[in-house]
């Protein structure tokens, strides 16, 4: 284990919510149907890349979602699965939360974006539970979405706000699924899962492979392709 990087000095270079988005949203495939998690993959739908078309699945029975409304023309009928108001685009729809599901479990998601507590190098996943008393009770939609879409990505920060890293060797927190995480974007690189260890895809400038693997404590591949 290496020590808790000092996050002073990791702060400069880290990537905002918005630009974490932005990220995702640019590896996302034309034609794509996509499911955003709540919390901060809602935000992957502000950057969508324009002329790429992609379809926005919520597990609250959205098919067709928009970006957040313009500060004052919210609709709160119309939500996603975290309650904060969205936009429906052109052909758009909403429906039973039953077949939202029969959508995510059947494998009809080509990617979902979630977050994380924990992400194992294998792609475990631990996303419902760190063990509070006063944590949610139960997993809920997430272990549909992570073993019903056929690739997994997590959004999260890299390090804990105490400088604990969240890609681990393997989870201590409840597993939402195993090994089916594909890719992990975070504030100061994006990863890949692969059977022989983790793959760095990109980093953030100022930061080069060596010093995120100390960081991490992690021994780490670059990515070629």
């Amino acid at each position: 284990m290496s020590a808790k990087p000092n996050m002073d000095e990791l702060q400069p270079l880290r990537r905002t919510r918005e630009q974490m988005a932005a990220r995702v949203a640019v590896d996302i495939f034309d034609g794509a149907y996509v499911n955003l998690g709540i919390g901060m993959p809602t935000l992957v739908a502000n950057h969508l890349p324009k002329g790429r078309e992609i379809v926005l699945h919520s597990e609250n029975g959205i098919l067709g979602m928009g970006p957040a409304p313009a500060a004052g023309a919210e609709d709160f009928d119309l939500i996603n699965a975290g309650k904060q108001p969205v936009t429906l685009v052109a052909g758009g729809s909403y429906f039973h939360h039953a077949d939202s599901f029969a959508m995510m479990r059947g494998g009809h998601l080509d990617i979902c974006v979630l977050g994380a507590f924990q992400v194992s190098v294998h792609g475990d996943l631990a996303n419902w539970s760190t063990g509070d008393p006063q944590a949610i009770p139960a997993v809920g939609g997430a272990m549909d979405l992570a073993v019903g879409a056929r690739q997994t990505w997590v959004m999260m920060d890299l390090f804990t706000s105490s400088g604990v890293c969240k890609v681990v060797q393997a989870c201590s927190y409840p597993l939402t699924a195993p090994r089916c995480v594909r890719r992990i974007y975070t504030d100061l690189a994006s990863f890949e899962c692969h059977p022989d260890g983790l793959h760095v895809i990109d980093m953030v400038p100022g930061l080069n492979a060596k010093q995120l693997s100390k960081h991490m404590g992690l021994p780490l591949k670059q990515e070629t392709a």
